[in-house]
């Protein structure tokens, strides 16, 4: 099997809206809620299969 890269999410604030992105290029949509970015990014992980192993979300 090979190698994965890990995923590591982390939110970024422009203006009054926060974005979820990820190490592995993917970025979630602009939200005014930051609790919702943070759940993209969660969803990303789960979709991604990376868990709770070193990709847990950064904040």
């Amino acid at each position: 099997m090979p190698d994965r890269a890990p995923h590591a999410t982390s939110t970024t604030e422009r203006g009054s809206f926060c974005t979820a992105r990820c190490t592995c290029g993917w970025r979630g949509p602009a939200r005014r809620a930051r609790s919702q970015a943070r759940t993209d990014a969660e969803r990303h992980l789960a979709d991604a299969g990376a868990g709770s192993g070193p990709g847990r979300p950064l904040e």
